[in-house]
């Protein structure tokens, strides 16, 4: 395929999920002070699994870890999962900085996640009584594929990370959507234009903070992790998740990687695209 036949079927692709209306929540409730700290929350529209409370899928949005992205893009998604009948949360987080080319905050970006992420069993008891915290995914897309995985292993974040959790979290799995997993590689393959280093603090912070937020440094996890990226992603290319999964056959851990052949960024979250039925078979899979 030439890169003009790629490049506009990347365009099309993108095009089609922005099109979707933003689906409303059901709920919306604070884990924090700043604005941006609420998760939404959709209530499962149809009976789920082998019965009994639905399992819970935090999502976290993806979009570069920059501020104009927020977790508006990725409702049509959320909206879809709770029509299987999962019980969802969305979370929003702190993205980039008043330059909104900048990408992420350090370090209200993973403070953020950290909370949420704390907050959520106590949030889902009380908003989605008929949903089991117990029996939760974490997926996200993109940055927010890279959050989902971070946010799988902070417990073992190293010693002196604000963010360590003092054990495993009690999550029955992550699906992680075309994600931003190994910094190495991403920061080598500049992509979505240097968005890694950006998160980071740049150059002068970029080693340092690298074993604290670099999922593919936080391994072996033992949580049941799984990757579905698309073979034609140019925005985050399999060779980045490809590279995840290596560093955790490595470290005595086994990653589920699907590859979608002919899909790009992102069909994953679009509820109109056949591959959005893959990823929300993943987590049924790991839901159950």
């Amino acid at each position: 395929m030439s890169d003009d036949v790629a490049a506009a079927r990347a365009a099309a692709e993108e095009k089609s999920v922005f099109s979707h209306e933003p689906v409303g929540p059901d709920a919306t409730a604070a884990y924090g002070d700043h604005p941006d700290q609420v998760i939404d929350f959709y209530a499962p529209r149809a009976e789920a699994g082998p019965g009994g409370p639905a399992p819970v899928v935090l999502v976290l949005h993806g979009g570069a870890w920059r501020a104009p992205y927020d977790r508006r893009h990725i409702s049509p998604f959320a909206d879809f999962l709770a029509r299987r009948g999962l019980a969802v949360a969305s979370a929003e987080y702190r993205c980039g900085g008043e330059n909104d080319s900048l990408a992420g905050r350090w370090p209200d970006t993973f403070d953020d996640v950290a909370a949420a992420l704390d907050a959520l069993p106590a949030l889902v008891r009380e908003l989605l009584p008929q949903a089991d915290p117990r029996r939760t995914v974490l997926t996200g897309h993109s940055a927010g594929g890279h959050l989902a995985l971070w946010g799988a292993a902070r417990h073992v974040l190293p010693v002196d990370s604000p963010w360590r959790s003092g054990g495993s979290a009690a999550l029955r799995g992550v699906v992680a959507l075309a994600p931003i997993a190994d910094f190495a590689v991403a920061d080598k393959l500049d992509v979505c234009g240097g968005a890694v280093r950006q998160l980071l603090g740049g150059d002068e912070h970029f080693a340092e903070r690298q074993p604290y937020a670099d999922p593919a440094l936080l391994l072996p996890t033992g949580i049941a992790t799984a990757l579905v990226q698309g073979r034609a992603d140019l925005d985050v290319p399999q060779t980045v998740a490809e590279s995840y999964a290596e560093a955790a056959a490595k470290a005595g851990e086994m990653v589920g990687v699907t590859l979608l052949e002919g899909v790009g960024h992102f069909p994953l979250i679009d509820p109109a695209a056949d591959a959005c039925a893959v990823v929300a078979q993943e987590i049924e899979q790991l839901a159950w």
